[in-house]
């Protein structure tokens, strides 16, 4: 299952910045030659969006973002647990929020148009939906991953 999710991802993110590198170029050639294409400043954003989203949820399920763990090594293991867990808990409620709120977005402007294309403007905010998901998703995984780790000795664990 989880590898589907991320060939999924794959599918959707590869083609999208293809789309994007294409619209960009389009532009520049079409601007060199005089004859600027009014769509494909506003299309590039909208896929940057979309390749940005593709990206995070590609990091998230791989565990690739940035995590400064300075202080976390410097817990004892049973606080450093909890705090893990912790943090997983507020990945949750981030991604549940995200998601939410991508959703309101969404239906706020299922009803108004682009400026430069005739697609409708909440096409920018869908990709927050399955970005919040997908986070969602990992931070259960990565909190049932903690919650099953065996104490160590000096928890009071057996060796």
């Amino acid at each position: 299952m989880l590898r589907l999710i991320d060939r999924l991802i794959a599918c959707f993110a590869i083609p999208s910045a293809v789309l994007l590198l294409l619209v960009v170029m389009a532009g520049v050639i079409f601007r060199a030659g005089d004859h600027p294409l009014s769509w494909t400043d506003e299309a590039s954003g909208y896929l940057m969006v979309w390749c940005a989203c593709f990206g995070w949820m590609s990091a998230t399920r791989k565990g690739a973002h940035i995590r400064i763990r300075y202080f976390m090594y410097r817990l004892p293991s049973s606080l450093n647990r909890l705090v893990r867990l912790l943090f997983e808990v507020s990945l949750l409620l981030l991604g549940c929020l995200i998601a939410v709120k991508g959703l309101h977005l969404v239906q706020t402007n299922l009803d108004i148009e682009a400026t430069s294309m005739p697609i409708s403007a909440s096409l920018l905010y869908v990709p927050l939906i399955p970005a919040g998901v997908v986070m969602m998703m990992q931070a259960v995984l990565d909190a049932m991953a903690i919650w099953q780790e065996k104490p160590t000795l000096q928890d009071g664990g057996q060796p």
